[in-house]
């Protein structure tokens, strides 16, 4: 089956969230399932967000400074690395307002103003995005004090989403959550000696779904670094992707609404491709792989066709079956430059319509 629908992992390089969705809206008017409010303003570098709360805390001391991971690119922001403050221990942290609900509520706002107005399909959601508790602690805590603040962390993180939740309608309203730096983790990615098992990671990615609320749709992105808008790795294969898909699907008290995978722009190998042989994921479970590439001129013709032709014959022959399924980038559009935006915009209605079967 040929793509049907389009999701957006997140942040959007425009000014505004009014910005956003109406360009959005302008340029994809069908298959879209959710609406980001493109994660704009001082939310533009995800955690970046959190960690300038963390360096107004007393609880915290900084150690040092640096680069997260070599990309090459100057423009990448310097990453610190914080303990805790002496006398202060992870029960005793009194952690800000993280500032996501408010956001949230201030966008969906816009949101409604405009699906009210129609220039939002009806039947859109809105879409919010949260980094997993541990996106925001690994590399940024000292381990000495991680699993003891990454646990107090979490229980704020999830409270900022229960308000959220508890002002926002539940019919209206979608959670995304960002599963990134558990990829850098899970492929030894940050050194040597930086990789940790499946069995470490699933249960608190188990926790994130299940904090969602039954009746409000929770999806994730899996993804494999967007820092310097470099990969931490280049994934060989889906493999590790459908492991975690499997791990958290099996594991949850709750259905997963939606997957985005990373796919490397221009890969068009069937051993890529070939892990979804094992997905085990039922119907309603929405499936989204990255096609839209970031430099589209420097993509060979032909590379989404085939890109399209081997993902409908991997699920032809996985546990999940032929289905409907839609398109992404690989991560989010907030490091894309400006000036490019719309044309992405534009690639992901003209891959939905250029695609055999589709009008």
């Amino acid at each position: 089956m040929p793509p049907s629908s389009v999701h957006f992992n997140g942040s959007v390089n425009l000014p505004d969230a009014e910005t956003v969705m109406r360009e959005i809206s302008a340029r994809i008017p069908a298959g879209v399932r959710r609406m980001t409010d493109g994660e704009t303003g001082e939310r533009n570098y995800w955690i970046l967000f959190q960690i300038q709360k963390f360096l107004e805390m007393p609880e915290f001391v900084s150690v040092s400074s640096g680069v997260a991971y070599d990309t090459g690119d100057a423009q990448a922001p310097a990453m610190p690395h914080l303990r805790l403050a002496d006398g202060v221990s992870a029960e005793t942290v009194n952690w800000p307002n993280l500032g996501y609900a408010d956001e949230y509520v201030k966008s969906f706002a816009v949101f409604s103003a405009l699906q009210e107005d129609g220039t939002i399909p009806a039947g859109v959601r809105f879409q919010m995005q949260y980094p997993t508790p541990l996106a925001s602690m690994a590399g940024t805590i000292d381990p000495e004090d991680q699993l003891g603040v990454t646990a107090s962390y979490e229980a704020a993180l999830f409270a900022d989403l229960d308000h959220a939740l508890a002002t926002l309608p539940h019919d209206r309203c979608s959670v995304q959550w960002d599963v990134a730096v558990e990829f850098g983790l899970l492929e030894g990615g940050f050194g040597p000696g930086s990789q940790v098992p499946l069995e470490q990671i699933a249960p608190a990615l188990i926790r994130c779904v299940d904090r969602v609320a039954v009746d409000v749709p929770v999806g994730m992105h899996l993804c494999y670094g967007d820092y310097g808008h470099q990969h931490f790795k280049q994934p060989e294969s889906l493999a590790m992707q459908v492991r975690v898909v499997n791990a958290v699907v099996s594991g949850a008290a709750r259905p997963v609404d939606w997957v985005s995978f990373t796919v490397p722009q221009a890969i068009s190998d069937e051993g890529f491709f070939a892990p979804l042989h094992d997905l085990q994921v039922g119907p309603e479970t929405e499936l989204f792989f990255a096609l839209v590439p970031y430099h589209p001129a420097d993509q060979p013709a032909g590379t989404t066709a085939e890109q399209v032709r081997l993902i409908d014959a991997a699920l032809a022959e996985s546990a999940s079956g032929t289905r409907d399924w839609g398109i992404c980038t690989e991560c989010g559009m907030g490091r894309v430059a400006a000036g490019d935006v719309t044309g992405l915009l534009d690639l992901h209605r003209e891959i939905l319509e250029t695609q055999p079967g589709l009008a």
